[in-house]
């Protein structure tokens, strides 16, 4: 109980000092402070830990990088967005991005933290996404690598359940073995949340914001990103209304991005010339 006492206000001070935004400010307009608890080097780790196991799991059943033309598509494209993403972050120079292509049915991409790509052939295939349309969703899945926001939905589940001192808040100061060998649990907890637990609305938002932003400042036209929502919707018919789920309807999408690209427009216009 004592130790209980003690650690309180530790975990307390850590708590209001672990907020901070994690991009710089841009025509996206995305400042929002955020919970990040949890270290970036943790969750990276993680995170590489889980994208090499996807991609083992993809190569045995020889779904990985099947064909060549495909890969060096999305290679290309993914490519270009990454060269514009120092402009909201410093180190993204220093970050071991990867991009990789999985043949699945599933209409979908990802980037973990630290820049681990993965595109579907289902977003491809069943989409016949343009390369602006593959640009505009890699640019919102790197969004969110960007923003962290990963980490940061790690750091809020970490707190609801009581995860603090496994995730490595005591154990980083402690001596007593039995700590350390929670925190090790935890962590592999950790990584479980980091690719369970969905995206808030806000967090959809700003990695459409900044996605757009990005796929423009790569040369790829904004309005793509509306014709990829057109398709994904005409793709989700039956789907939940907005207030059942975390994500925005995507009619709401649709409508936020139309009055988001008026803004970005020149940054395209001028990327092209």
């Amino acid at each position: 109980m004592k130790k209980n006492i003690i650690l309180l206000p530790l975990v307390c001070s850590a708590l209001l000092t672990a907020c901070a935004t994690t991009t710089n400010s841009s025509m996206s307009g995305v400042e929002r402070k955020q919970f990040l608890m949890l270290s970036e080097a943790e969750v990276e780790s993680m995170s590489s830990e889980s994208y090499l196991s996807a991609l083992k799991e993809a190569s045995s059943k020889k779904a990985l990088n099947t064909d060549s033309k495909e890969v060096t598509r999305v290679r290309n494209i993914s490519n270009r967005l990454i060269a514009q993403t120092a402009v909201f972050r410093n180190d993204t120079n220093s970050w071991k991005w990867e991009v990789n292509v999985e043949e699945s049915d599933q209409i979908n991409a990802y980037c973990m933290p630290g820049g681990k790509i993965m595109v579907y052939t289902g977003l491809i295939d069943k989409l016949k996404a343009t390369d602006d349309e593959l640009a505009a969703v890699i640019g919102h899945e790197i969004a969110h690598a960007l923003r962290e926001h990963g980490r940061e939905r790690m750091s809020i589940a970490a707190v609801q359940n009581g995860l603090l001192t496994g995730l490595g808040i005591v154990a980083a100061t402690s001596k007593n073995g039995t700590v350390a060998t929670a925190g090790v649990g935890a962590a592999a907890l950790g990584a479980n949340l980091l690719f369970s637990l969905p995206n808030s609305r806000e967090q959809e938002r700003e990695a459409d914001r900044i996605g757009l932003e990005l796929a423009a400042r790569a040369g790829y036209n904004p309005n793509a990103a509306v014709t990829l929502w057109q398709k994904m919707s005409a793709q989700s018919e039956g789907a939940p209304a907005e207030f059942l789920s975390t994500h925005p309807s995507n009619e709401n999408r649709i409508s936020d991005l139309r009055s988001l690209i008026p803004n970005v427009m020149p940054l395209y216009q001028q990327a092209k010339k």
